[in-house]
């Protein structure tokens, strides 16, 4: 393995995390740095939409607060299949989110599941052109 081979491995992992970490802290346009602006994502399995990023963007930020008081992704293994300037990421999260009980209190719900981000190199860095959300089993819901 090469410098650069590791070098994108750990960028793409780096987008990875950007992801969850804009996902659970409600910054929107962090999502600008993981996505590139033809990106298509495919959240259909855990009851989302499938779109386009201009439409899906500012649908998880009426969504997902509206659901969910707080998020928080665990990720777990990380792959990276890098072909020159592009690459097929893929990663095991666990996501517990609070959403109100409909009694006045909190319950967690949980999701987990495989991220399938397919990546390209950009003048910006690393942007996933294609996220396809597989889910693996949910708890809660």
């Amino acid at each position: 393995m090469d410098l650069r081979e590791i070098s994108d491995r750990l960028e793409t992992a780096d987008v990875v995390t950007r992801y969850t970490r804009a996902i659970d802290t409600g910054e929107w346009d962090l999502l600008d740095a993981v996505f590139t602006p033809d990106a298509t994502i495919d959240y259909t399995e855990s009851g989302g939409i499938a779109g386009e990023y201009a439409a899906v963007k500012p649908w998880l930020a009426e969504v997902l607060p509206a659901f969910f008081l707080r998020r928080l992704h665990m990720l777990g293994q990380v792959e990276s299949v890098v072909d020159g300037d592009t690459a097929s990421v893929t990663a095991y999260f666990h996501n517990p989110m609070a959403m109100a009980d409909g009694a006045g209190g909190e319950k967690v719900v949980e999701l987990g599941g495989v991220y399938h981000h397919e990546m390209v190199r950009t003048a910006e860095g690393w942007r996933s052109r294609r996220l396809h959300e597989q889910i693996t089993w949910k708890r809660g819901l």
